[in-house]
């Protein structure tokens, strides 16, 4: 996993702009995480689902304010990878996704951290974490 700027997936190609950066804001701003999956040859044909929740530093899910009320940030997919031929039979199989994200209201100066689960397992180092800068001065 990767925070950047945008991203995008193109003939299974990741485009990144932006990439590689753990400090953001304080003003909210539009971001994107950019992941690349290796996909076990058993695991093929097969659909997995794939959930993306924001916690804070004391991993708690970070809450915010929408129509319908206080709402955890999470983002959720599906994907299905098949077997390429001319793959070696047992090779992980590539998959790459892109999840572009409109500007969140993150409290300045906060630790914060991505966690990906994938049917429904995840791993302690599956997480990214960043920091949003703290609160400018004030002129």
């Amino acid at each position: 996993m990767m925070l950047c700027d945008a991203a995008q997936v193109a003939d299974g190609k990741l485009y990144i702009l932006g990439g590689g950066w753990s400090m953001t804001g304080p003003d909210p701003v539009p971001s994107a995480i950019a992941l690349k999956l290796d996909v076990g040859w058993h695991e093929a044909e097969q659909p997995h689902h794939w959930e993306l929740y924001l916690e804070d530093a004391d991993g708690q899910p970070v809450l915010v304010n929408t129509p319908e009320g206080d709402h955890p940030v999470e983002v959720r997919g599906e994907f299905t990878v098949g077997r390429p031929a001319g793959i070696p039979e047992g090779s992980p199989i590539d998959v790459a996704l892109a999840v572009n994200l409109g500007p969140l209201p993150l409290t300045p100066g906060t630790r914060y951290t991505w966690r990906i689960s994938i049917d429904g397992d995840s791993e302690p180092d599956w997480m990214l974490g960043f920091t949003s800068r703290p609160p400018r001065p004030e002129a």
